[in-house]
């Protein structure tokens, strides 16, 4: 009976684990997350969900190990789960509110005429993350783990769970695709001919 573990001695190493091997890749996360979804919140809701994850499953870490990549990981998953939930829902869009602010008094009637014109403006100059963001998700994370993150190919593998022979096709494919989406901006800028 004198052998067993206290029970606080077990949480405390939790949350020494979580903290020193968890909690300093917390942006790296967040970039990650906000690459994927383009939110905001919902980077920081993945984020969050995965922290949660990361923090249940804290037991099945190998301390010592590479929790940069096991955390990715579990982002990956986590995103990849909610993607999927989604993609299946119907889209929902609140008619009610939309009513209300074109019925208001408050409502300038020279910003509702083309709404396409302010939302192009504010994507010139940000012709990479839109070439970037068009991609299918499995050539945008590749892209976003090997150029953006640094992760290595096995590492990469192990994130996503795929071979690495794969790993290196499938950011070939996405360097090429990437490639063909900003050949026209490149040439407009003077860097090709």
């Amino acid at each position: 009976m004198n052998d067993a573990k206290p029970k606080g001695n077990n949480e405390k190493d939790k949350d020494r684990i979580f903290d020193s091997e968890f909690l300093p890749h917390i942006d790296s996360m967040y970039n990650f997350g906000y690459r994927l979804t383009y939110d905001e919140d919902d980077a920081k809701d993945l984020v969050q969900e995965t922290y949660l994850k990361a923090y249940r499953f804290i037991d099945s870490f190998q301390e010592g190990t590479n929790a940069k990549a096991w955390l990715f990981r579990i982002l990956k998953n986590s995103f990849i789960n909610d993607f999927r939930k989604k993609s299946k829902e119907p889209a929902k869009v609140d008619y009610q509110e939309v009513e209300s602010y074109y019925n208001s008094d408050d409502i300038d009637k020279s910003i509702t005429t083309d709404l396409r014109a302010e939302t192009v403006k504010d994507m010139i100059g940000d012709e990479i993350s839109s070439a970037l963001n068009s991609l299918e998700v499995d050539f945008r994370t590749v892209i976003i783990l090997c150029d953006l993150e640094g992760f290595k190919y096995d590492e990469m593998a192990e994130i996503l769970d795929i071979p690495i022979g794969t790993v290196r096709s499938r950011l070939h494919r996405a360097r090429n695709l990437l490639k063909e989406k900003l050949s026209e901006y490149a040439k407009e800028m003077g860097y090709k001919k």
